[in-house]
C-alpha cells in the first residue's frame, strides 16, 4: 500500500502532498467460493469498487456499472465534497473528500476515475501503488512523459488497467480495424482523420469559489487559475475540456477515440508515427476571457492542418474523417469506421454496413470486470491507452512548434530537438509531482 506521508489528511486537501511508493501489490485475486456457483449466490461476485473525480463522466460511468450488476459501489471521493456525499447516498457507500482516504481502504478492488485530464495520472499512479485495479477514463494522460509512467506502475503492481476508449469493446468497430489489418482494401494508400482542435488559454474572470469545492487542490499540479464555473465544469462555455493547463483540447479528447481507431487498424497498438507536421499559418494564441461556447475556440484552433507518418509510409491527414473514427483508403476501396459503425466503398467490401446497437460503455465496463477476475489484459489496456493519447499530443506540438517533427515511437523522444522534448511533460507545481521511482 501508498506509505503516508507526516502531512495530516486535513492538510492534504489544501496542498496535496506527494506520497512515496510503496511494496508491491500482489495481485488481487477472487478467493475460492467467492464467485457464483448453481444454486448460490456469490458474496464477491461483484467487484467493489470506489468512484475518484465523479462529475459528468465520472457519473455515468458508475451509474452504468451499477445498473448492469456489475460492480458494488463502496466509496466515492471527489473534491466537491456535496457531490461525492449526494452521489454515495445512491449507492450507501461512504463520500471523502481526499482519494487517499478511499484507496486506503482493503475492501476496494478497483477504482473508477474521470477525473480532468491534469489529475488522472497522480491518481492512477497512487492506485496502482495501492493495489488497485484502474479504469481510467480518456484521454489517459495531459502529456507523454505521464503515460510511460503510468505504465510501469500499472506493471510493476500486475493491475488491470483499462482506458475509457470504449469503441475497442464494440463489435463494428472491432470488425472494422481488424478487416483493415487483414488487407480488406489492399495496401493501405493514405488515412482521413478528424480535424480535431487543439486547447486554447484561460482568462476568464474570477467567481466565488463554493464552499464545498477546494479549488486550490482541483488546480493541482497547474498553477492555479480563478475560479469560474466555465472552468470547473468540462463542456459548458467552454469548460475546462477546451483550456490548455487543463486538456489537450478536443485534439486529445476526441482524439483518443478517434486516433486510438487508427492506431488500432494500423496495426500501432504498441508503436506510432515515426513524423508529424503542419499544413497552413501556426496555431494563434486564443484566450477566452469571456464565457462563450467552444465554437469559436474550436474554429480558429483546428488549425493548421496535421499529418502523421507511419513506419509503412502510411499518411494520415487531419480533415475528411469523423473524430470518433477515420476513413481508410485502400488499393481496392475504402472502410469508414465511426462509433459503433463500419462501412465500404464499393459496399461489397463489408456488405451490409455493421452497426451496434448495445451501450458502448457498458460493454468495455463489462471487459474491464471479466479482466480483473481472469487477470488478463483488457481491450484498451493502459499501454494502447498511452500510445493512442500519444498520437494526440504529438498532433498538439505540431502546431505548437509549428514545424515538421520526427518522432522516435521507440524511445518516445524526438531525436535531436531540445524544443520540441520540451513539450514531452508539463511544469508541476510543488506537491504535485509525480513519484521519481514507481
Amino acid at each position: 500500500m501508498i506509505q503516508s506521508d507526516n502531512v495530516s489528511r486535513r492538510k492534504f486537501i489544501h496542498n496535496a502532498a506527494v506520497l512515496t511508493a510503496g511494496a508491491a501489490a500482489a495481485p488481487y485475486l477472487i478467493p475460492s467460493g467467492a464467485l457464483a456457483a448453481p444454486g448460490r449466490e456469490g458474496a464477491n461476485e461483484r467487484v467493489v469498487v470506489g468512484g475518484i473525480g465523479v462529475g459528468r463522466q465520472g457519473t455515468s460511468d458508475l451509474k452504468i456499472a451499477n445498473a448492469a450488476n456489475l460492480v458494488r459501489i463502496a466509496a466515492i471521493a471527489d473534491l466537491n465534497i456535496k457531490r461525492a456525499k449526494a452521489l454515495a447516498a445512491n449507492y450507501e457507500a461512504e463520500a471523502y473528500q481526499d482519494y487517499r482516504k478511499l484507496l486506503d481502504r482493503k475492501d476496494i478492488d478497483a477504482v473508477i476515475t474521470a477525473t480532468p485530464d491534469h489529475w488522472r495520472s497522480l491518481i492512477c499512479v497512487h492506485a496502482c501503488q495501492a493495489g488497485k485495479d484502474v479504469y481510467a477514463e480518456k484521454p489517459m494522460t495531459l502529456t507523454i512523459a505521464e503515460g510511460r509512467l503510468m505504465v510501469e506502475a500499472a506493471r510493476k503492481y500486475g493491475r488491470v488497467f483499462q482506458v475509457g476508449s470504449q469503441q475497442r469493446s464494440t463489435a463494428a468497430n472491432r470488425a472494422g480495424c481488424r478487416m483493415v489489418r487483414e488487407g480488406r482494401i489492399g495496401k493501405i494508400k493514405k488515412v482521413l482523420a478528424g480535424n480535431l482542435p487543439s486547447p486554447w488559454e484561460c482568462g476568464l474572470p474570477a467567481q466565488p469559489v463554493p464552499e464545498e469545492l477546494d479549488w486550490d487542490a482541483w488546480c493541482g499540479p497547474v498553477e492555479p487559475l480563478p475560479y469560474h464555473i466555465n472552468l470547473y465544469l468540462a463542456r459548458t462555455n467552454p469548460g475546462w475540456m477546451s483550456f490548455r493547463p487543463f486538456s489537450g483540447g478536443e485534439m486529445t479528447a476526441w482524439g483518443s477515440h478517434g486516433l486510438d481507431q487508427v492506431q488500432w487498424a494500423l496495426g500501432m497498438d504498441d508503436a506510432g508515427p515515426v513524423e508529424v507536421w503542419t499544413e497552413g499559418d501556426k496555431l494563434p494564441t486564443l484566450t477566452y476571457a469571456e464565457p462563450e461556447p467552444n465554437n469559436r475556440g474550436n474554429g480558429i484552433c483546428n488549425r493548421p492542418k496535421v499529418f502523421f507518418r507511419y513506419p509503412n509510409g502510411v499518411v494520415v491527414e487531419g480533415g475528411g474523417g469523423s473524430w470518433s473514427g477515420g476513413i481508410f483508403v485502400g488499393e481496392k476501396g475504402t472502410i469508414t469506421i465511426e462509433r459503433n459503425l463500419c462501412k465500404s466503398d464499393p459496399p461489397e467490401i463489408v456488405g451490409k454496413p455493421l452497426r451496434d446497437k448495445e451501450n458502448h460503455v457498458e460493454l468495455h465496463l463489462r471487459n474491464w470486470i471479466d479482466c480483473i477476475k481472469s487477470r488478463e489484459r483488457p481491450a484498451a489496456d493502459v499501454e494502447i491507452g498511452h500510445r493512442s493519447a500519444t498520437v494526440c499530443h504529438l498532433g498538439n506540438i505540431a502546431r505548437w512548434t509549428g514545424r515538421r517533427l520526427r518522432w522516435d515511437p521507440a524511445r518516445e523522444v524526438f531525436p535531436d530537438d531540445a524544443e520540441a522534448n520540451a513539450y514531452l511533460d508539463r511544469p508541476r507545481r510543488k506537491h504535485y509531482e509525480l513519484p521519481n521511482t514507481i
